[in-house]
């Protein structure tokens, strides 16, 4: 819950930020100054690419968590294989021992978005988040891809 109120409040920070600096661009750009409308033009494309960032982010964690809750209701999650730091963190060494199963499954069957999320645990469990978030990334389209046709 804490994570949800942390996430609420920096969207809202970035939503702030994003409303000061539109307001600066628009002063700026309504200026004669040359200079002036050239950091106006620089102060817009900022705002506009934090709004994707933030949207990109907010969409990920929304569709990250949506499919672990259905695969904890389908009883899809991996079970408790993986030793947990008391800070939460799993420990990378049992994380890389579990990690040839999950990738093994995705090689199987690359189209299921459940062998595709649990490998993004498993790539979590072993460290490596960036291949966790793209593992997870290619489960929610995946079940997109599935709810939409089927």
């Amino acid at each position: 819950m804490t994570t949800r109120i942390g996430v609420a409040v920096m969207a809202v920070l970035l939503a702030l930020y994003i409303a000061l600096v539109a307001q600066r661009a628009w002063l700026l750009l309504t200026s004669a100054d040359p200079a002036g409308v050239a950091l106006g033009v620089g102060l817009i494309i900022l705002p506009v690419i934090a709004a994707w960032a933030l949207w990109r982010e907010l969409s990920f964690g929304i569709g990250a968590e949506r499919l672990g809750r259905r695969l904890e209701a389908e009883g899809g999650l991996p079970s408790g294989s993986v030793t947990v730091r008391p800070s939460g963190r799993p420990v990378r060494e049992d994380g890389e021992a579990v990690f040839p199963t999950y990738r093994d499954a995705v090689a199987e069957d690359p189209t299921d978005w459940q062998a595709w999320y649990r490998l993004g645990l498993a790539y979590n469990a072993a460290g490596d988040r960036r291949r966790a978030r793209q593992a997870v990334r290619e489960a929610i389209r995946r079940e997109r891809d599935a709810r939409a046709n089927g």
